[in-house]
């Protein structure tokens, strides 16, 4: 569990330092105290090993003989006992954009997703000693909650009409989903995971060209109902509004042909050409 310490400042350490060095001048320069002297070096040059500084959003892990004793996040300039070892661990706000990996949604089509992930350590001890690489595990787990997360929505609802969810519509939901997902896998290495977001999201280059064809059929299909619908419509007003004001007297086969040319006129996708007719009604 993380510990944190407060070591002693370093400013009073360097004026002790900086006694023993005038001290032991001083006792060579005279030939007095000669052992005394060499033993204020020596204490000096190892004291010299204790001191550290911790800059703004960076902190120190500090170990004696493999006994964690620590860690300093208050930036300042400390001294410990030289013998510790020191390891310096970030705590600034880091990202990253993962290259798109292909992944199956939920009904099996390949997807290529790409996320970006803004992290940063909060338990030193647990990236320290729980991990190997803190680092590099962020760049796994956030690969592995992908295609985990990816196998929970289909791509669009295409082909799952059920589907509330998607990962092309659901855009807030499979956010928070992966964020979620990325924080739990993560926390075992006292990473805290500030946001998670698809940066990339595409069918896979095998069936990208088939998928473009059936969405774009799918939305010619849904056009052509809509136009259909205006079209009857539209022909039912008219041969509503020709009998109300007895402009003329339809029987079933007049009928009919005008209906028919009614509906090719409107669900035409070309502009229809006119045809004058000289001759009877019934001609």
């Amino acid at each position: 569990m993380e510990k944190i310490t407060k070591p002693m400042s370093g400013y009073f350490m360097i004026l002790f330092v900086l006694a023993l060095i005038i001290l032991a001048v001083a006792l060579f320069i005279q030939q007095i105290m000669i052992v005394v002297g060499i033993l204020s070096v020596v204490v000096a040059l190892i004291s010299l090993g204790g001191f550290f500084i911790v800059e703004p959003n960076k902190s120190m892990v500090l170990l004696l003989f493999g006994n964690y004793k620590g860690s300093v996040k208050d930036n300042g300039f400390y001294w410990v006992n030289p013998f510790m070892t020191k390891k310096k661990i970030s705590l600034r706000v880091r990202n990253f954009e993962n290259k798109p990996v292909k992944v199956n949604d939920k009904i099996g089509n390949p997807v290529m997703i790409g996320t970006i992930v803004v992290w940063q350590v909060e338990d030193t001890f647990k990236a320290t000693f729980d991990v190997d690489d803190y680092e590099n595990f962020v760049h796994l787990q956030s690969d592995a909650a992908i295609r985990k997360m990816a196998g929970l929505y289909p791509y669009d609802n295409f082909e799952a009409e059920e589907a509330e969810v998607t990962l092309r519509s659901g855009v807030e939901d499979v956010n928070h989903s992966l964020e979620q997902e990325i924080s739990e896998r993560l926390h075992h290495a006292g990473i805290k995971v500030i946001e998670a977001r698809i940066s990339h999201l595409a069918y896979a280059s095998e069936i990208a060209s088939a998928m473009l064809q059936r969405q774009q059929a799918t939305a010619i299909v849904a056009a052509r109902q809509k136009i259909v619908e205006g079209a009857v419509g539209m022909v039912e007003m008219a041969l509503a509004d020709l009998k109300l004001k007895d402009i003329i007297e339809f029987d079933d086969e007049k009928k009919a042909v005008m209906v028919s040319n009614l509906m090719v006129v409107l669900c035409s996708d070309k502009s229809a050409s006119p045809v004058l007719n000289v001759g009877t009604l019934n001609q």
